[in-house]
């Protein structure tokens, strides 16, 4: 009777879809081992608790988005952050104190690489000599002007450099509660300082800059007004400093964005919401004028499109406004304020009007005609793709499907309306964390693939970024398992 009990068990198991065994225990202690195994090995290879990208087989040879030396950590994902936050996640699944213990020597790594500026450099070098190139928050106040002038200051949100700190840290604050060691306080002091600097570092119209000096700015030379087309431009690169323009390219807006709706939730200070739905009415004004309904990668003080490196003119930007489309349905979706859902059907318009075949899109756009066109190191616009460097034609996205799928984004949920969006995506969010087949064969694969040292290797090399996915599977399956 037992048997065909656990067989009718099974059965149902498989036609609800979760089709778990029926004693997964035994897996879930060779998934426990091998995170705490891979864990082991991580923290082994680790620079004062923070990481690079990539390590060789020998660790003779480390890389960030650059060659690195073993006293340097690289903050932009998936560096020191993304680390910390899967050290997090693996406490959260297994109660084990030595991944909490892991969390905290990287955000101990952060605090002690935070910049004067409230944010962070791609990198740090924690080499006694080598780290005084950096202008640090705790060095405030122990500098001459003079000294400080020499070193680096200049906060990032390209990449999710700095975000992904300040989120980390706020993860890591919560899951600590309220603890009061004096590493602990050092942590919570660097999350209030980088979340006080954020909010300094957005404009008077709600953008924020690629980069940030930490010196506050005059609100008179930005006015809060809607974006323009104008009618004579540079056609050729300016060599201006372009770290300061409101920017878009690679989802620094949104980024921000979505951090100071972290810090909202976690911390309930109103001073955060207000900055988030700031930074949305700007993209609301950021949307450049019809025919052209869409947005830029950055803009000048002006609210016009302008050049950053001299591969990227001034343009209609067909990922950067996905990007952008994307981030107003998830304010609509955080806020149920209809105001971020009305830009978008301007910018669908353009979007059909302007593909070069279904689906596809050119990366650059020209202001008034809506001609594709190409940049490159010349600093001038070309037009046709064979006419710029192969280095440019291969290191770089021209063309691609990038309103594709933020266009469908917004069909679903203005389709289902938010309510009922919210309360779908609640439930597949529930039925994804359910043991599977494929959960579990995943979790089998993955601990056979780990070699007896606690590497993951991919091609001789030993990556962050393999740990992460890899470290999120078991996861996601210890935590199936325990419920």
């Amino acid at each position: 009777m037992r048997q065909l009990l656990a067989g009718t068990a099974l059965l149902i198991a498989i036609a609800l879809g979760t089709g778990a065994s029926t004693d997964p225990a035994p897996l879930a202690g060779q998934a426990r081992d091998a995170l705490a195994r891979a864990t082991a090995f991580m923290r082994s290879i680790a620079a004062e608790g923070g990481y690079l990208w990539q390590y060789s087989k020998d660790l003779k040879q480390r890389r960030g988005e650059e060659v690195a030396t073993a006293s340097q950590i690289w903050i932009q994902p998936p560096g020191t952050p993304t680390m910390g936050m899967i050290f997090l996640r693996a406490y959260e699944a297994t109660r084990d104190d030595q991944y909490l213990q892991a969390a905290q020597a990287a955000a101990t790594a952060l605090a002690r690489s935070q910049l004067e500026s409230g944010g962070w450099d791609y990198r740090f070098d924690f080499d006694p000599e080598k780290s005084r190139a950096w202008h640090c928050r705790m060095d405030k106040g122990k500098l001459s002007e003079a000294q400080a002038a020499k070193r680096r200051n200049v906060s990032t949100f390209d990449d999710d450099n700095t975000q992904s700190a300040l989120k980390f840290l706020m993860a890591f604050v919560a899951a600590i509660k309220e603890r009061t060691d004096s590493q602990v306080v050092e942590i919570r002091q660097a999350l209030d300082y980088g979340l006080a600097k954020m909010l300094e570092a957005q404009y008077p119209n709600g953008a924020w800059p690629q980069r940030y000096d930490g010196k506050p700015r005059d609100p008179k030379q930005f006015p809060v007004k809607p974006a323009s087309i104008p009618k004579d431009y540079p056609r050729e690169y300016s060599k201006q400093n372009y770290m300061g323009h409101y920017t878009l390219n690679d989802s620094a807006q949104y980024d921000c964005i979505y951090t100071m709706f972290d810090a909202y939730r976690r911390f309930g200070r109103p001073e955060y919401v207000e900055a988030a739905r700031k930074g949305g009415d700007f993209l609301i004004q950021a949307q450049l004028p019809a025919p052209q309904a869409a947005w830029a990668q950055q803009y000048n003080a002006n609210m016009e499109p302008a050049w950053a490196r001299a591969f990227e003119p001034p343009a209609v930007c067909a990922g950067e406004s996905a990007g952008a489309i994307r981030c107003l349905v998830d304010l609509y979706l955080e806020t149920g304020d209809e105001k971020y859902f009305k830009p978008i059907p301007a910018a669908i318009e353009w979007y059909e009007r302007s593909q070069l075949a279904p689906n596809r899109w050119a990366r650059f756009y020209e202001l008034g005609t809506n001609t594709p066109i190409f940049g490159d190191r010349d600093g001038k616009i070309h037009y046709r793709l064979d006419e710029i460097s192969e280095e440019r034609r291969t290191g770089y996205s021209w063309q691609g499907s990038y309103g594709a799928g933020a266009m469908s984004y917004y069909e679903t949920v203005r389709a289902a309306g938010r309510n009922a969006y919210l309360a779908r995506r609640k439930r597949d969010e529930a039925a994804a964390k359910r043991l599977t087949p494929s959960l579990e064969s995943s979790v089998k694969k993955i601990i056979e693939s780990l070699d007896a040292e606690g590497r993951w290797l991919n091609r001789d090399r030993i990556e962050t970024r393999v740990f992460i996915r890899n470290a999120g599977v078991l996861c996601g399956y210890l935590e199936a398992a325990a419920r």
